[in-house]
């Protein structure tokens, strides 16, 4: 059976193991005091596995990996090279 939270006008919050079927209480179980209206919750809800959007769990390490090996690979084969026609542009543009 699960357990339900209810709340009354006074601001009391009580629980009660009921059935799905019963009814709710008609007054408090602190004050007696009603009516007291049903406490809801959002549930927590997480999807996994393929064919969903591609933010979710398990694609980030991937692009993580790739990204590294690529900048390795990269960072090996140049000796600095690549900063000197970025430093031309610069002083081409400014004359």
């Amino acid at each position: 059976m699960p357990i339900y939270e209810y709340r009354c006008p006074n601001g009391h919050v009580f629980e009660l193991l009921q059935r799905i079927g019963d009814p709710a209480p008609e007054v408090c179980e602190v004050c007696r005091e009603g009516p007291v209206e049903r406490v809801l919750y959002p549930v927590a809800v997480h999807f996994k596995g393929s064919g969903f959007y591609t933010t979710d769990y398990g694609r980030g390490s991937r692009k993580k990996e790739a990204a590294s090996s690529d900048s390795s690979s990269d960072g090996a084969s140049s000796d600095g090279d690549s900063k000197k026609p970025k430093e031309e542009k610069k002083k081409a543009a400014e004359a």
